[in-house]
C-alpha cells in the first residue's frame, strides 16, 4: 500500500486529518526529563503512545534532531512507531532540494537510513532534483508549493508568465511529476486564499498543511479553502501546541488533550 493510501486508511480509523510533528526544543521539556541521558526518546516516545490512535500521521523535523547531534534518537523512534504502531504513518520533513548523485544521496537518507514513509522536498532545482524520491512509487514524495511563512510572499508570489510562481510549481508538479501518484503539496494554512487557489489547480492532490496552532491557521478556512472533492485530501500538521501543552510529569496526558481539542476542531468543519 503507498503512502498516500496509507494516510487515508489511518484517516478513516482514527477520524482525524490530523499530523503531530516532532520538534524537540529541549528547554521547553518537563524539568524531570530535560537532563536525563535518553530524555529525546523518552519524552516523544510518551507522545506517540498518548497521541498514536488520535493522529494521521507523524512528522519529525530532522533539523531539531541534528541540532542536537541526535540522529540516532530520531532513528529510534521512528522504529519504534513504525513497530508499535504500524498503521501511522511517519513524514521525514527534511526539505532537501540538490542534483544529481547528492539528490540520490538524499533518498537513501530518507527512506533507507531512516526508513521514514514521505519526506518533504523543495521542488526549485527542478524535476531531476526530485526523480531519485519519485521513483520510490509506494513513498510520499511532498513538495513545497506556497509555504506558511510571512517570507513566503518573496519568491513564490513572483510573476511567472501572468500567474505566481507558486501557483507553475503547482500545475508542473501535477501535471509532469506525479505518474506514480506519490506527490502532495506543501501550502500553508496561513494562506487560504492560496489554499483554494493551488486546489483549483491539482484537483484532489493532498496537501500537508502547516501552520494551525503556534503559527495561528485557521482552521476553518483550511477545511472550506483546501478539503478536496473525493477525499479530505489534507494532513493538517500541529506541533508545538500539541508537544508542550504540558510542562509536568503529566505532558503526555496533555499533549493528548491538547491533540484531542485540535483533531475535534478540524472535524468540526469536515
Amino acid at each position: 500500500m503507498g503512502f498516500i493510501a496509507r494516510v487515508d486508511a489511518a484517516q478513516r480509523a482514527n477520524n482525524s486529518l490530523l499530523c503531530v510533528g516532532w520538534d524537540p526544543e529541549l528547554e521547553k521539556f518537563p524539568a524531570h526529563l530535560r537532563d536525563t541521558p535518553d530524555a529525546l526518546f523518552a519524552f516523544f516516545k510518551a507522545i506517540v503512545d498518548a497521541t498514536a490512535d488520535l493522529v494521521c500521521c507523524y512528522k519529525p523535523q530532522i533539523a531539531h534532531f541534528a541540532a542536537l547531534g541526535a540522529e540516532d534518537a530520531l532513528l529510534r523512534l521512528i522504529r519504534y512507531t513504525q513497530a508499535a504502531y504500524p498503521a501511522i504513518p511517519v513524514i521525514l520533513d527534511a526539505k532537501r532540494g540538490d542534483i544529481g548523485s547528492t539528490a540520490e544521496k538524499y533518498a537513501t537518507e530518507a527512506f533507507g537510513r531512516y526508513g521514514a514513509d514521505a519526506v518533504t522536498l523543495n521542488p526549485y532545482l527542478g524535476h531531476d532534483s526530485i526523480a531519485p524520491f519519485l521513483k520510490h512509487a509506494d513513498k510520499g514524495v511532498i513538495l513545497l508549493c506556497r509555504t506558511s511563512n510571512p517570507g513566503a510572499k518573496d519568491l513564490q508570489d513572483l510573476d511567472c508568465g501572468g500567474k505566481p510562481l507558486y501557483q507553475r510549481v503547482a500545475e508542473t508538479i501535477a501535471r509532469d511529476w506525479n505518474g506514480n501518484r506519490n506527490c502532495l503539496l506543501v501550502v500553508g494554512a496561513t494562506w487560504p486564499q492560496q489554499l483554494a487557489e493551488v486546489r483549483a489547480i491539482v484537483g484532489d492532490m493532498p496537501f500537508l498543511v502547516p501552520g494551525v496552532g503556534a503559527q495561528g491557521g485557521n482552521v476553518q478556512q483550511i477545511i472550506q479553502n483546501g478539503r478536496g472533492k473525493a477525499t479530505d485530501a489534507l494532513i493538517i500538521s500541529s506541533s508545538r501546541a500539541i508537544l508542550y501543552a504540558g510542562s509536568g510529569e503529566d505532558f503526555a496526558d496533555a499533549a493528548r488533550s491538547a491533540a484531542i481539542t485540535q483533531r475535534d476542531e478540524i472535524n468540526r468543519y469536515r
